[in-house]
């Protein structure tokens, strides 16, 4: 039976510093499912999920933040942006901040360049 009264989270940066050393053979050699190692494997997991989601959170990137990071790393111009939006300008006000992306320009993102269009919706709160 499990024993509920020794499960707890990560405290300190320590302990996540042990969780991390104690994860990195699973990478090298994933547990068979259903084994208590692979049990072991996805505890560890969870808990480095949560102390993480708490100390290091990763910030949501705005739609112009996304654009421009596949940009970068498809080498992609203004100029190729403009080609996609139909609009030198238009590439110019949405980089600048000047504009706001809209529908049609998430659909042309997202059918020429691949993007997941939920990743050009930016904060809807």
């Amino acid at each position: 039976m499990l024993e509920f009264n020794a499960v707890r989270t990560i405290r300190d940066e320590d302990e996540y510093q042990a969780a991390l050393r104690a994860i990195r053979p699973y990478f090298d050699s994933e547990p068979e499912p259903g084994t208590p190692e692979a049990e072991n494997y996805d505890a560890l997991f969870l808990l480095i999920e949560a102390y993480e989601a708490r100390h290091y959170p990763i910030p949501k990137a705005g739609p112009v933040a996304v654009i421009r990071h596949v940009m970068a790393a498809n080498h992609y111009s203004q100029g190729d942006l403009a080609a996609v939006l139909g609009s030198k300008a238009r590439a110019s006000q949405l980089l600048s901040g000047q504009r706001k992306i809209n529908l049609q320009q998430i659909r042309k993102l997202a059918t020429n360049w691949h993007i997941p269009p939920g990743a050009l919706v930016g904060d809807l709160g």
